[in-house]
């Protein structure tokens, strides 16, 4: 009997030990909480690459100077930079870093990796090779956090890595990197982790986790990347989802190609309580100009019986859905008549401006900092107004 107890409380500690084990070792969850982090250098293909490398090897990066290091040692930082930040990618002029074609023809052979890499895209199997296309080939000029995936098993895997600066890279109209040439894998932005990291893989020289950024896909279409070019330092504008043909030299752009790439604050997260603000629709071509107008408003006295309401100010009607330009003032009521208070003359309220609602700030475009001049061609900023295809991201 005691031996037969002594069995039964092994097991119940093998389990015990077996349950924590697992729990330790799980996926990482919540602020505090470690995640493994893939270091990955720029030829390196990593855990699981979906194809064979499809970078441009002959170019010889030049990254961008490091961000300046966080006071405070030890903590990580993120560095949110937008994705339509002049210098934030350089490239070869003329030259593509990514052989397009070549990922095309090794995700046509594959009928699983063309589904797989479609599931972790977020698009159509059968738009995987007018999606790549679309895509803009640069290298990154700092290191990058991302969200990348592997394949494995017939599906796509997911983790969390680094990419170093000068990686080789395919992105979006929105400025974000989405595939990873050296190995052929799609790539999204990262989580949203605030907790500590642990680094899977060698760093390499420079490395340092402080100086990381992460970049923020602009909310609006990006027709051309303002990129550096990485053999003499000067600045290219490239179109996106161009290989480099249509290249464009930039002399007039006087920013240093040294400096890093501003930096945004994070994004306030969203308040399930709070609905975003509906836009009104434009108004009408045909709606006439509006013209200011005046209304006053007062207490009310007591009316003498038998007397009518008071009439609504004159004024023309104005169609439906155009705006109008109103202003109301709060007048002092006058003290009723009696026999020994003569009644006031007739009074005339002094006009009063309109008001003129403030125009808010649009675009994802940083702000440069003070020390650089900010003397870009007027409406060549290679960003335009969102429509209706693109706004959703």
């Amino acid at each position: 009997m005691p031996s037969t107890l002594r069995r039964i409380a092994a097991a119940a500690a093998v389990l015990s030990v077996g349950a924590f084990a697992a729990g330790c070792g799980g996926g990482a969850s919540g602020a505090d909480s470690r995640q493994d982090l893939n270091l990955q250098p720029i030829a390196a293909a990593g855990p699981d690459p979906f194809t064979q490398s499809t970078a441009d090897s002959t170019a010889t990066p030049t990254p961008a100077a490091p961000a300046p290091r966080s006071p405070a040692p030890g903590v990580q930082s993120t560095r949110i930079v937008s994705g339509a930040a002049p210098g934030l990618y350089g490239g070869t002029q003329s030259v593509a870093s990514c052989d397009v074609e070549k990922q095309i023809r090794f995700l046509g052979g594959d009928r699983a990796k063309n589904r797989a890499f479609a599931d972790a895209a977020g698009i159509d199997p059968g738009s995987v090779a007018s999606f790549l296309r679309g895509l803009t080939p640069v290298v990154l000029r700092g290191d990058t956090r991302v969200t990348n995936h592997g394949f494995r098993n017939g599906s796509a895997t997911s983790f969390q890595s680094v990419l170093q600066a000068g990686t080789a890279v395919l992105v979006d109209d929105h400025g974000a990197p989405r595939v990873r040439c050296a190995c052929g894998n799609p790539l999204k932005p990262p989580n949203a982790h605030q907790g500590e990291w642990n680094d899977k893989g060698k760093p390499w020289p420079g490395y340092h986790a402080d100086r990381v950024i992460v970049v923020r896909p602009t909310t609006v279409v990006i027709n051309n990347l303002i990129i550096v070019n990485i053999t003499n330092n000067t600045w290219i504008e490239r179109k996106t989802g161009d290989d480099g043909r249509r290249d464009r030299e930039r002399p007039d752009i006087q920013i240093d190609p040294d400096k890093p790439p501003v930096t945004l604050p994070p994004s306030p997260p969203a308040s399930p309580s709070t609905s975003p603000p509906i836009s009104s629709p434009p108004p009408s071509p045909d709606c006439p100009t509006p013209t200011p107008t005046v209304t006053v408003t007062e207490t009310p006295s007591p009316a003498a019986p038998g007397s009518a309401p008071p009439a609504s100010p004159p004024g023309a009607a104005t169609p439906s859905g155009c705006p109008t330009a109103t202003t109301t003032v709060t007048a002092t009521p006058s003290p009723s008549p009696s026999a020994s208070t003569p009644s006031p003359g007739p009074s005339t309220p002094s006009p009063v401006e309109p008001s003129t609602p403030e125009s808010s700030p649009s675009g994802d475009m940083p702000s440069l900092p003070t020390d650089m001049p900010t003397d870009l061609p007027n409406g060549d900023s290679g960003i335009v107004p969102p429509s209706p295809e693109s706004e959703n991201v």
